[in-house]
């Protein structure tokens, strides 16, 4: 298994493959679906382990000589955002499983990170206080992320951790491996809001706060942020819908 730790975390490397090795017996279970992530101790210090599934066959190939597997860019992203500035967890190392012309699973291993809330509970949860003041400090730590060429394509609610430090707010990215890192045009910073939330109330704070870091006018900044959301939650339960009905015919042929 080829690995690549961060200079200042080499000495945790045999613990980090003592514990790779039994990773199905240990550790406390956060996610359990196509990717499987867990918090492990490891030599007194709480890690974040995820362990990518095992790619289809194509990707397999694709993954083992033209691509960057998504542990790689994991760690290598969160190195980029960390060199900016931009909150995201210690990466710690990556670990990759191939064999002469197959890729098999992959580890990303970052510091495990305690917040207060997530950006989706911001969304559904009444009792967090301050909403208005968060989402304008969360539209500056984006603006600051676009202003440094960062799109993250994966820019949803539960990819946003929150934490209250003072009497202000702190961001911290995870689930790193799909970014794009060039000089960001207008539309595509708009665009980039899109998944964040369903409640139109929410992108006049945030619209009203980019046009004004970006000097542009509010009223067409939330209009056109508002715009694009929409067409995503169109395209999105539309898909979904699909998805039902052919499941449903799928049963039906049974």
């Amino acid at each position: 298994m080829k690995s690549v730790y961060q200079d200042s975390y080499q000495y945790l490397k045999p613990s980090i493959e003592g514990a790779i090795t039994r990773f199905d017996q240990i550790g406390k279970s956060l996610h359990d679906g196509r990717n499987v992530v867990k918090v492990i101790d490891v030599d007194g210090e709480s890690l974040n382990f995820k362990r990518f599934r095992k790619p289809n066959a194509i990707n397999k190939i694709v993954y083992r000589f033209f691509r960057k597997s998504k542990a790689q860019r994991s760690f290598e992203y969160a190195t980029i955002l960390m060199e900016k500035g931009i909150g995201t967890p210690d990466p710690i190392a990556y670990l990759e499983q191939k064999s002469l012309f197959n890729f098999g699973i992959s580890f990303y291993i970052s510091k495990q990170l305690n917040c207060d809330f997530t950006y989706r509970e911001l969304i559904n949860d009444d009792s967090i206080e301050d909403k208005e003041q968060i989402l304008k400090e969360f539209t500056r730590f984006i603006y600051h992320m676009h202003e440094s060429g960062v799109y993250f394509l994966d820019n949803s609610p539960g990819n946003t951790l929150i934490a209250k430090v003072g009497d202000h707010y702190e961001f911290t990215l995870v689930d790193l491996n799909r970014m794009k890192f060039y000089e960001i045009p207008w539309d595509d910073r708009l665009k980039n809001f899109e998944r964040l939330s369903p409640h139109k109330w929410m992108y006049e704070v945030m619209g009203k706060e980019y046009a004004t870091l970006s000097r542009k006018r509010p009223e067409e900044t939330i209009a056109q942020m508002w715009k694009y959301t929409q067409d995503f939650q169109e395209a999105f339960h539309r898909k979904k819908r699909l998805k039902n009905k052919f499941k449903s015919i799928f049963k039906g042929n049974k």
